[in-house]
Formats: C-alpha cells, structure tokens, sequence
C-alpha cells in the first residue's frame, strides 16, 4: 500500500520539448486561421464595395478592424480557456500574422512604406494578440 501512495504523490514531469511542440502547433493552428479569417473578410468587403464605393478613410479603418478581427479569431483558438501563458501566445500569434501580412504587402505590391508604418502595425498585432491572449487564457 505504501507503494501506490508514494506513487500517488509524485508530481508528474513534463517535457519543455513537448509543451513546445504543443505550442509550435497552436501558434501555427492560430496563425492559419488568422490568414483564413482575413482572406474570408476581404473577400467579402471587395464584394460590398462594389455597392458602398466607401472612401479611402474608411477603407483603412476596414482594413484595421479585419486585422484586428482575425487575430482575435487565432488567438482564440491558440490559446485554451484558463491556459497557461496567454499573453505571450497571443502576443506572438499577432506578431507572427503581422509580420506576415507586412512580408507579402512588402514583396506583392512592389511599393516602400516607411518604417515606422511597418513597426506600427507590427506593435498593434503584438498588441491586439497580447490583450486577446489574456482575456482569453484568463476565462476558465
């Protein structure tokens, strides 16, 4: 009887290479929906534009707001409810889907925006990402 209550008392180990795989996965499970999202978004507001003509301004807000919308979406399925290190999951889904969507406007529309319009919308990925991930990893 001893043996089963020592066993019983044992915390269980585990490995940091498993949890980052787990997390490799999730980020990467985060940042395909964050694209999926957003591809669907855009899809739909070229659509509506035919019939809403809306101004340059506000096609800039959209476009903000379907960023913002699809790395809340990733997020959410990054990070599980009451899991551990939702700021940073998140934070890093946002930075990732950034930095992807900068890569591809940088590489397929051949124009050079300045700097610091890079680096803004990189911190609000991070940002919006890092505030989802804690309302998200805090609900449990």
């Amino acid at each position: 009887m001893a043996a089963t209550t020592q066993a019983a008392s044992r915390p269980v180990r585990r490995r940091s290479g498993r949890r980052q795989q787990t997390l490799l996965a999730r980020l990467i499970r985060g940042l395909l929906v964050a694209v999926g999202v957003t591809l669907a978004c855009i899809l739909l507001f070229a659509f509506m534009m035919q019939w809403l003509k809306p101004s340059d301004g506000v096609i800039r807000v959209i476009n903000q707001l379907i960023k913002l919308t699809a790395i809340f979406i990733g997020v959410r399925l990054a990070v599980s409810q009451g899991g551990e290190r939702g700021l940073l999951t998140g934070a890093l889904v946002g930075f990732l889907y950034m930095l992807l969507g900068v890569a591809l406007y940088a590489l397929l529309s051949g124009q050079q925006l300045p700097l610091t319009s890079y680096l803004s919308d990189i911190a609000m990925g991070i940002a919006g990402g890092g505030i989802a991930g804690a309302i998200f990893g805090s609900r449990g």
